[in-house]
């Protein structure tokens, strides 16, 4: 982690409600966001926010998210996540998250992130997936 990596910081991620990210089971005319890429994408604009200042090899993987999807966003409309990194620990971060719509906010929640070493990441899920093949052999 480089020394830049503070409480604090701030990072706005900008999206369009695409197709892909809404829900389908209740019609065409009920289209709007789904919870679960919400939390994909409130996932993926903290670790916007952690990757300047990670080192090379380094990278993040959640651990927790606390999320509470508020507002229906209909397909085609705006959104705008913004993250703030409220903790440090170590190599554990925890962020505040907003996100609203340009009628509405439409979320609020705290998300936990692990900061890791990517090459011993791989070892360990490597080791992972060996112990889980003689397990299931046996």
């Amino acid at each position: 982690m480089k020394d830049s990596l503070k409480t604090g910081l701030r990072h706005t991620a900008r999206l369009e409600v695409t197709r892909e990210r809404t829900i389908d089971f209740m019609g065409e005319q009920a289209r709007v966001y789904a919870t679960p890429m919400l939390v994909r994408d409130v996932e993926v604009a903290c670790r916007e926010l952690l990757m300047p200042h990670l080192d090379a090899g380094e990278d993040s993987v959640g651990t927790r998210i606390e999320l509470d999807h508020t507002g229906a966003t209909l397909l085609g409309m705006a959104v705008s996540i913004e993250v703030e990194l409220v903790a440090l620990e170590g190599r554990a971060a925890r962020f505040q998250v907003t996100a609203s719509d340009s009628v509405e906010p439409i979320c609020r929640a705290n998300h936990h992130r692990f900061i890791v070493d990517v090459a011993k990441t791989a070892q360990r899920l490597a080791a992972k997936a060996a112990k889980a093949t003689q397990t299931e052999a046996a």
